[in-house]
């Protein structure tokens, strides 16, 4: 590959041809998400089998469900912000060593109250991978492929949804007993992490944290040759650059920011309410649906149902995202995804139908994963300023998890007192408000995060540190 020109550092980032760094940088940050969605969503399968041998009430069920969750909120504003403080690189992977203890520990845990401060602990640090993977992925992304980029991390997702299933299976197949089957199925979401911790810890900081927020342009331009194969280059053309620095005070009393964490919290706490809440109650949904079917049987619907729905999903919004627009796509995936709970909710007789289930059901899973499950989490990596882009990215996961934690902690409750139809009729009312949230939300499609994130209207000119003096392409 020939040299590229001479070019500001973000400018270089934006115009940069899909590469095999890029792939290198999504496949390091999502192998992180593949852990975060097996050590979540295998407590859904888990906990047919902890429920029957502690013989826990739906409140216990719920709480051991959704404890995560609530961790997961802290994990997320911790780290989001640390990472804004001492840069990405500082705490990359040391969430994913989080993740690993946590996970051996809620194997042995010997009780209910064990088991819920292991899930905690595994919450914390699952919360903190958020920000970090997300914003590390996009600030190396260039500007047309930075939605496909990001979702590529959060696709990882996919795989653990589907893994989960098929290991527990397997165990069960196996004749593993059920009180064992159970603590392997937690204790394997500890290999992956400790995988990540090594990977991680090999990557190079974000050029654009070092160059705009340390200081650093020369380091910066370094270590982006050097992580590229020489394949991207900046130089230096000009004799300063624009820096910014917002304190945590700043940013949160700043009207754009705050109109932009109310549109990228409050879409994706609603969209987690949604999701969380079914995926990880659906085996109770299947349960509910045909009682006399045994676990292997429940697990195998929820295998068929992620991977001839969800993963479709996952694909197609990597391959789309950026050619259909991130805010639109979110539009379409809210309103889909709810009429297809509203279906579910209005037909008459649909929910003691196994296959037109199971095929209305598949479609809100469809939808949401090509739309606002993979949307949110773009969104809120690029609409905010470097200094402060994991801060809000972690702001936005911590409402989320939430979120998710109100709707795995409140389905059990809802599905008893509603039934299925009344809670699925409710999570579409929330659809539409998810799409009215969006509306406040730029597109950012095809913009450099400069532009998009309105930075340098707030940047102060400042000689970087070391004598470099690279200029960055702010706007288009």
């Amino acid at each position: 590959m020939s040299a590229p020109s001479a070019r500001g550092l973000s400018e270089a980032l934006d115009e940069a041809p899909l590469g095999l760094f890029h792939l290198r940088a999504a496949l390091t940050a999502g192998m992180g998400f593949f852990t975060d969605a097996y050590d979540l969503f295998i407590i859904g399968a888990a906990m047919t089998l902890i429920a029957k041998n502690w013989h826990l009430s739906s409140g216990a069920i719920g709480l051991v469900g959704s404890v995560s969750l609530a961790a997961a909120f802290l994990g997320a504003f911790l780290f989001g912000r640390l990472a804004d403080v001492f840069g990405r690189k500082a705490i990359y992977g040391v969430e994913a060593a989080i993740m690993a203890v946590a996970a051996i520990g809620s194997a042995f845990a010997p009780n209910l109250i064990w088991l819920i401060a292991f899930r905690f602990l595994l919450g914390v640090g699952i919360g903190g991978d958020y920000p970090v993977s997300a914003v590390i992925m996009s600030e190396y992304a260039n500007k047309r492929d930075r939605g496909k980029l990001v979702t590529l991390v959060f696709s990882m997702q996919a795989l653990g949804l589907v893994v989960g299933p098929v290991v527990a299976l397997t165990l069960l197949a196996s004749g593993v007993p059920s009180d064992l089957a159970w603590r392997w199925m937690l204790g394997l979401g500890a290999l992956p992490a400790l995988a990540v911790i090594y990977f991680r810890r090999t990557m190079p900081e974000s050029p654009r944290f070092t160059a705009r927020v340390r200081g650093d342009a020369r380091g910066a331009a370094a270590a982006l040759d050097r992580f590229s194969g020489g394949s991207v280059r900046a130089a230096a053309p000009a004799p300063a650059e624009g820096r910014i620095r917002l304190s945590f005070k700043e940013f949160i009393t700043n009207p754009r920011y705050l109109l932009m964490l109310f549109g990228t919290a409050g879409t994706w706490f609603i969209f987690d309410y949604a999701y969380y809440g079914n995926t990880i109650s659906t085996p109770l949904i299947l349960h509910d649906l045909a009682p006399g079917a045994g676990p292997m049987a429940m697990m195998s619907w929820s295998l068929i149902l992620f991977t001839l729905a969800a993963v479709p999903g996952y694909v197609l919004s990597f391959l789309y995202m950026d050619r259909i627009g991130h805010r639109r796509l979110q539009l379409i995936g809210f309103g889909l995804m709810g009429l297809a709970f509203l279906a579910i909710g209005v037909i008459p007789g649909l929910t003691h139908l196994v296959v037109p289930f199971l095929l209305v059901y598949g479609l809100s899973y469809f939808f949401a994963e090509f739309g606002p499950n993979c949307t949110t989490f773009v969104l809120s990596a690029e609409l905010y300023p470097v200094s402060a882009r994991s801060t809000g990215h972690g702001i936005s996961a911590g409402v989320a998890k939430f979120g998710a934690f109100i709707g795995v902690f409140a389905f059990p409750l809802l599905n008893h007192y509603l039934g299925l139809t009344g809670t699925l009729t409710l999570t579409f009312a929330l659809s539409l408000v998810g799409m009215l949230i969006t509306l406040v939300l730029p597109e950012p499609s095809g913009r450099s995060l400069e532009e998009v994130s309105g930075e340098d209207h707030y940047a102060a000119p400042a000689a970087p540190a070391g004598g470099a003096a690279l200029s960055f392409g702010g706007g288009q």
